[in-house]
């Protein structure tokens, strides 16, 4: 072999050899490239969308208990925390005030009806003395046509029928006005009678004495409705239980009349019940001494417990969650696979697939818009998943329904088997369409 052909042969070995260290050098260099990633299959899961709130426990019915008389407590038997049933004693008010007030009733009403007695018989002597005054004229009449007396005497009977019927109407009058001082007297005596019944209280329901602002000697005074100061117990049915919470304003609109709820109560731990929502109020709830603005909208929401809750009492703190939605072996897509993207769309609303070498044809929240665009295309912040497809991720639109613990509910976009993206966040965070990954298995503790 000559010279020039040994040199080439090498020349040639050594390029092949430069040539395959290069393929597998760049083999190497493709596989080892990529984000690597996590991910999760699609697949089908019962979902439960949960509203959950904190409040408070309360007797749906309660009574607070306030006097109708003013006084001082003579007697008290009940002590807070006791059970009572309806018409039970509860206190007794100091009657001799209002037991005095009856007696001067009564006797003022003696006096009315003696004096309307004697206005009567007055009116009688009225209405006798009338009609003997009616006779006499007519007497003097007949005497003045046969002109056996005088015409001043004639007047003088006939001025005497006036008077006496003038008097008449005088008594009249004057029943009357015996007969309303009677009603009005009748009426200050039953408010007198009523009140000395109100001295004593009894319990109008059964109950528990949750609440007792007064003792044994201390003065009651007359209570109502806008003054709790005047309150001196307070009576709760235990029998049925609410739980008063406080919804945000962003929940409300998912809940509605009869749904279902679970109810803890962190002073009976390791204990669940269950009710459902009976009430929900229509205007915020208004917290004193706070500015409008300054803090969170929520509104009322009452949640009726099934049965009876042994040694609950008023006031405990409670959280329930209430199911707003079910689904049963719905496709779903883990929450942690969303992601938001600006993506392009045309003027009919229809999306725009631009080229993958286009830098700024897919963008994530915050980067810079481009200078322009074609007429009648625009931005839009859009819901979706990236899924895996052949090494690379493909950005894919998904509309979502009710939400789970865990899992969005798949209305369209995604197919069961369909492997999305879930994590690492920061990876998520940072993808874009058409970039190479590389798939990092979940370990054991993971998976479960």
């Amino acid at each position: 072999m000559s010279r020039k052909k040994k040199i080439i042969g090498i020349a040639v070995g050594g390029f092949i050899l430069l040539s395959v260290v290069f393929v597998v050098a760049a083999f190497k260099l493709r596989s080892g490239s990529g984000k690597r990633v996590q991910v999760e299959t699609v697949a089908k899961h019962d979902l439960e969308a949960i509203v959950s709130a904190s409040g408070k426990i309360r007797a749906k019915r309660e009574v607070n208990i306030t006097s109708e008389v003013s006084g001082r407590v003579t007697r008290l038997a009940v002590n807070e925390g006791d059970s009572v049933k309806r018409g039970q004693f509860l206190l007794q008010i100091d009657p001799r005030l209002v037991a005095s007030a009856v007696v001067r009733g009564e006797a003022g009403l003696s006096v009315q009806r003696a004096a309307l007695d004697q206005a009567r018989t007055q009116l009688e002597t009225a209405r006798v003395n009338l009609a003997l005054a009616k006779q006499n004229l007519e007497r003097e009449q007949r005497l003045l046509k046969d002109q056996l007396t005088s015409a001043q005497a004639f007047e003088r009977v006939e001025n005497e029928v006036k008077v006496r019927a003038a008097e008449v109407s005088t008594r009249e009058a004057e029943i009357g006005a015996a007969e309303q001082r009677i009603r009005q007297q009748s009426a200050d005596l039953d408010g007198a009678r009523y009140n000395l019944s109100r001295v004593t209280i009894d319990a109008p329901i059964d109950g528990i004495v949750t609440r007792r602002n007064i003792e044994e000697g201390e003065t009651a005074v007359v209570g109502f409705t806008n003054n709790p100061g005047v309150v001196m117990l307070t009576l709760a049915d235990m029998s049925v239980v609410e739980a008063q919470i406080e919804v945000d304003e962003t929940d409300i609109p998912l809940v509605q009349i009869g749904q279902p709820a679970k109810i803890t109560i962190d002073a009976l731990p390791d204990k669940t019940f269950t009710g459902k929502v009976t009430e929900i109020g229509n205007s915020p709830i208004q917290t004193a001494g706070q500015a409008a603005g300054q803090q969170a909208t929520n509104f009322r929401v009452v949640v009726t417990v099934d049965g009876e809750i042994p040694g609950v009492r008023p006031g405990f703190t409670c959280t329930a969650e209430i199911t707003t939605a079910k689904r049963d072996k719905a496709l779903s897509v883990p929450i942690q696979a969303m992601a938001v993207r600006e993506l392009l769309y045309d003027k009919d609303g229809n999306l725009v697939k631009e080229p993958k070498d286009k830098k700024k044809a897919f963008k994530k929240p915050g980067d810079a818009a481009p200078a322009e665009l074609p007429d009648g295309q625009k931005r839009k912040e859009t819901e979706g998943v990236f899924v895996v497809r052949n090494d690379t991720t493909e950005f894919v639109v998904v509309k979502t329904g009710i939400a789970g613990d865990r899992y969005f509910e798949v209305l369209s976009g995604l197919a069961e088997g369909d492997r999305v993206i879930t994590g690492p966040v920061a990876s998520v965070r940072d993808l874009s369409d058409g970039d190479r990954i590389k798939v990092q298995e979940k370990s054991p503790a993971a998976k479960r």
